[in-house]
């Protein structure tokens, strides 16, 4: 009797989710928030494409100078929409107490800081699949040469633009003009981001082969790392009140 009712208290206690899980938890949650509404990625979706369709007729020059200015237009119309997207997502934290519902759930910071991050980067990549065939069609691109190429910049620069959206993200979530003060503060922390992925692309549709192209993804690496590691460890600090 006193064997069963010491075994009682340990069975019904609850296993506390691995960090791991609790990301996932979040992840889960905007997901399934997407997947019902499709806000995010319709609008900024939509935002980007009219970017390279409007990019495609002012600069469009002809087959000689169509490969430079793509590169540019693509990774533009994808930073414009990252801020959109940004800010849709966070702006369903602020409705009816969710973010304040969030805090106080049995979740670690840095795991909701992932589990944000990680929906960002699912919504940003899927607008990269529209983002880069538009392109390659508006810009007269051969996609089957080019497209490979630039999906595995985009796989490698996009971390970092989710990991640092996310993180600023969560600074401006209660201030009134968040989303002007998280393009203001945003983009020159992701200048140099940008600049890698447009100038490995810009090299790759001029013909460099992917494989001479390993100092931009090194380089593109240690930005992804330096805002996961800044993201991870500042989160916690930021959502605060």
């Amino acid at each position: 009797m006193t064997t069963a009712t010491a075994s009682a208290p340990s069975l019904g206690a609850a296993r506390r989710p691995s960090w791991f899980e609790q990301a996932l938890v979040v992840l889960r949650k905007d997901l399934a928030i997407e997947l019902s509404t499709g806000e995010v990625v319709v609008s900024s979706g939509f935002f980007a494409l009219l970017v390279v369709i409007l990019a495609s007729l002012s600069f469009y020059g002809g087959p000689a100078n169509a490969r430079m200015v793509a590169a540019g237009v693509i990774w533009l119309s994808v930073s414009f929409a990252a801020v959109l997207a940004l800010g849709k997502t966070w702006q369903r934290e602020r409705e009816e107490g969710a973010l304040d519902g969030l805090l106080v759930a049995p979740l670690s910071r840095s795991a909701i800081f992932a589990g944000k991050a990680l929906g960002v980067l699912g919504f940003l990549l899927v607008i990269e699949l529209v983002v880069i065939p538009a392109a390659a069609l508006l810009f007269a691109l051969d996609l089957l040469e080019v497209g490979p190429g630039v999906l595995a910049i985009a796989l490698v620069a996009t971390p970092g633009v989710a990991a640092s959206g996310t993180l600023f993200g969560a600074m401006t979530v209660r201030t009134q003009a968040r989303d002007l003060l998280l393009a203001v503060v945003l983009f020159p922390l992701l200048t140099p981001t940008l600049l890698a992925a447009v100038a490995a692309t810009r090299e790759l549709f001029s013909g460099v082969p992917l494989s001479e192209l390993g100092d931009y993804f090194r380089l593109l690496g240690v930005f992804d790392a330096v805002f996961i590691a800044g993201g991870l460890g500042l989160f916690g600090t930021l959502i605060e009140r």
